[in-house]
């Protein structure tokens, strides 16, 4: 097991990762901010799925993902078609104007990696995408698994100094 100082780091080397985060934001077209990138991402990978899949999937509140899917209908990225098996529902997919844009998403971001990474080896990027999915693993789906409740105070059997 690592030494607590390591984990301090790596807790640091998260915070500073936002820094990365926020420069791929930067790339993105303006009328596809993350949120929305997010969404075609996952029906990109995942295929077609009802709302409350994706709302899972991106761990928000399925208000949040309503509002990502009307930006992205609005601009025929995607459909919302019935559910064969539940009409109330909607099942929502990429359109091949989706798939276009999630396409330029993908050109913009590995660009810009291939450009930040240039001085990285083959070798050092694969070991840092098996580390991050190793990563990933390793918190299982915390989309279903409740929080832990923060460590109680310490009981102190000391007594305020006297003056």
């Amino acid at each position: 097991m690592a030494e607590p100082a390591q984990y301090e780091e790596l807790v640091r080397q998260f915070s500073a990762f936002g820094a990365v985060k926020r420069e791929m934001n930067r790339i993105m077209p303006a009328d596809c901010p993350s949120g929305s990138a997010g969404v075609l991402t996952l029906l990109g990978r995942h295929g077609a799925m009802r709302m409350s899949r994706l709302a899972e999937l991106m761990s928000v509140d399925l208000s949040v993902t309503s509002r990502h899917v009307a930006h992205l209908a609005e601009r025929g990225w995607i459909e919302r078609s019935p559910d064969p098996a539940d009409k109330r529902s909607r099942i929502l997919h990429l359109t091949p104007s989706g798939q276009e844009q999630l396409d330029e998403l993908f050109r913009r971001t590995t660009r810009l990696l291939a450009e930040r990474l240039s001085d990285w080896t083959d070798d050092e990027v694969g070991r840092l995408t098996l580390l991050m999915a190793r990563l990933r693993d390793s918190f299982g789906d915390c989309r279903a698994a409740p929080r832990p409740a923060p460590p109680a105070p310490e009981q102190t059997t000391r007594t305020p100094a006297s003056t």
